[in-house]
């Protein structure tokens, strides 16, 4: 186990002052519509125009790769009319955002188990995600109907098909061979996961690819997250020290042999 978490761990050379991937559970929409004595459809609603704040923010910045958790696969418990109204609102936002986003130069994706959408949502997603596959200023991952279990589950599925075809040999097993069959297998690990909303867990988001993540937790509510207070999250990142198993005189060390 000991030599399987050191093979996946970054490499200190990828630890700076910049986060290269930043991956965020957008949480506490219906709290700021109850607040704002609006309906919860609202909340949602103000959440979505966040998103393109937080976009804009991220490229400006010099963010690779900006993964957002929309919906997962425990949030179809909600309320039938909250589900519906996601949906819509996913819909909606796909037909209005899409252009802007080829435009900006971000290349959009979606991760997670899309066949459980309707036909027109799947669809569209495929169409957006097609659309934008070009698109290199940033990339823009959309986790929806999207769990951490669910993905390392896929992973190991994919792997024992793997080897009962002969086509590696379980002696042969490292965890690359697992993390290479995970959703954005392709893209650096996570570097910093933001959390808004006050809650302090990780809720089933993105479990391997964070293993090495910086977390950061804010009270504020994601409508109100804005690029302020996206920029404090980056500089609180740039203030900490990743050590990936090792000791603080260790990296002093280390940087001053580079």
């Amino acid at each position: 186990m000991i030599a399987a978490q050191q093979s996946s761990a970054p490499d200190l050379e990828t630890a700076c002052s910049r986060p290269r991937h930043v991956a965020i559970i957008m949480d506490g929409n219906n709290r700021w519509a109850r607040r704002q004595g609006l309906g919860g459809g609202a909340g949602h609603a103000a959440g979505e125009r966040m998103v393109k704040c937080c976009v804009e923010t991220a490229a400006r910045e010099g963010v690779e790769v900006l993964t957002l958790f929309a919906f997962s696969s425990e949030n179809w418990r909600r309320p039938a009319a909250e589900v519906q109204g996601l949906m819509a609102l996913f819909l909606q936002a796909l037909q209005e955002r899409v252009d802007e986003l080829h435009a900006q130069d971000v290349r959009l994706r979606f991760i997670g188990d899309l066949a459980a959408f309707g036909e027109d949502l799947c669809q569209g997603m495929h169409l957006a995600m097609a659309k934008t596959a070009s698109c290199r200023r940033l990339t823009l991952n959309v986790a929806v109907n999207y769990g951490g279990q669910w993905d390392m589950t896929q992973a190991a599925l994919s792997l024992a098909q793997a080897v009962a075809s002969g086509a590696i040999r379980s002696a042969d097993l490292r965890a690359e061979h697992y993390a290479a069959r995970l959703s954005m297998a392709d893209l650096p690990a996570v570097d910093l996961l933001i959390r808004t909303g006050g809650e302090y867990r990780l809720s089933n988001f993105l479990l391997w690819q964070a293993a090495y993540a910086e977390l950061y937790f804010t009270e504020t509510l994601w409508p109100d997250f804005d690029a302020a207070c996206f920029v404090a999250a980056l500089a609180e990142y740039g203030r900490r020290e990743r050590r990936f198993g090792r000791t603080s005189e260790q990296i002093t060390e280390m940087r001053s042999d580079a």
